[in-house]
């Protein structure tokens, strides 16, 4: 099922990527750092980098808030209490507008996941081209009918999520008339050990129910992202920053601006490599035939009139002669001419 995703972008299984550099909160609430981050995505070769649309208020509840007062597990990875890393790092509403304006100075998507209903309608003024559910909100139907409703593509990552929550999910998409969904592999672990990840969801989750699949990539390096598109992946997301080593939540599980190329240089090669399931062999190889296969030669030399026994022949290049498939037809044979010994035997040498 071909997903128009963007005015200029159609995603299915099988086809070219869409690829999102995932920044996320990664600007750590620096506006500078959001453009150096999007400045060096828009030189890797992404479609779009992507932020996500949250507040104080919206995300987490006073529970949580006072249940982490302080972190000293990882100071580079978290610092402070919960409230002042989201009251540091979450994008403001003038800030949406401007990142979306640089997006768009730079020529790559801008987009965002929105965690409540008005950060929804926040990204609708700013015409996003789709709207991606983080795996935390696969049960939130409420938010996907509001998501829904506005037609635009819904993405929906299936981190933590059941069979059963998927297909709920995407029924309470479609109960609003809108069948534009694209649904991501992904387990939110970060990183996840290998033997979790599980790419063959992506086929599961193709079959099961007919519409393209990504992958939200949580893993260190490129590899396993590429790995997902020989598997049919539709888009990548991919966590990226320019400095593993800053401080912040994602930036250690982050691709950096040389993995985030290999991704999307690489990503239409293997596309293009995987070709199609009919057995085709190319001009090329064609080509390559008379050279890299085999003839049948003489191992002796032989007299005219001889009668050709299985021991007078071998098999050596080039594969300009008599292929050795038709040794049965060669032995028995009898010769015309007299044979020198390691000669590329003819139909025409014989009776």
């Amino acid at each position: 099922m071909n997903i128009q995703l963007t005015p200029g972008f159609t995603v299915d299984n099988f086809t070219n990527p869409y690829i999102i550099a995932e920044i996320g909160s990664n600007h750590n609430g620096d506006m500078d750092l959001a453009r150096k981050i999007i400045d060096a995505a828009v030189k890797t070769g992404v479609h779009a980098v992507k932020f996500q649309s949250w507040t104080p208020q919206s995300l987490i509840a006073k529970e949580e808030y006072k249940a982490n007062t302080v972190y000293t597990d990882d100071p580079k990875k978290h610092w402070g209490s919960l409230r002042e890393m989201v009251e540091e790092y979450y994008l403001r509403e003038e800030q949406h507008a401007e990142l979306n304006e640089y997006c768009k100075s730079k020529g790559v998507d801008f987009c965002s996941t929105p965690f409540s209903e008005e950060e929804a309608d926040l990204l609708m003024e700013l015409d996003v081209p789709f709207f991606k559910v983080a795996s935390m909100d696969i049960n939130n139907l409420r938010l996907l009918r509001y998501l829904g409703n506005t037609g635009k593509p819904v993405i929906l990552s299936t981190g933590m999520a059941t069979m059963g929550e998927i297909e709920q999910a995407i029924l309470t998409v479609e109960e609003t008339g809108n069948k534009n969904i694209v649904l991501l592999h992904c387990v939110s672990v970060y990183p996840p050990e290998m033997e979790t990840i599980n790419l063959r969801n992506i086929t599961t989750l193709q079959q099961a129910f007919g519409y393209p699949v990504g992958f939200s990539d949580h893993t260190i390096g490129s590899a396993i992202p590429l790995a997902s598109i020989a598997l049919g992946a539709c888009l990548i997301e991919k966590h990226f920053t320019i400095d593993k080593d800053l401080p912040g939540w994602d930036h250690m599980i982050s691709a950096d601006p040389d993995e985030m190329k290999v991704i999307t240089s690489e990503s239409e090669n293997i596309v293009t490599s995987l070709g199609s399931t009919r057995r085709v062999i190319s001009e090329a190889e064609k080509e390559k035939m008379p050279k890299m296969r085999r003839s049948i030669v003489t191992s002796r030399s032989l007299k005219k009139g001889e009668i050709i026994q299985a021991n007078d022949i071998l098999f050596k290049r080039p594969g300009t002669g008599i292929a050795p498939d038709q040794e049965s037809i060669v032995v028995g044979r009898k010769v015309i001419r007299n044979i020198d010994q390691d000669v590329v035997l003819r139909w025409d040498d014989f009776e």
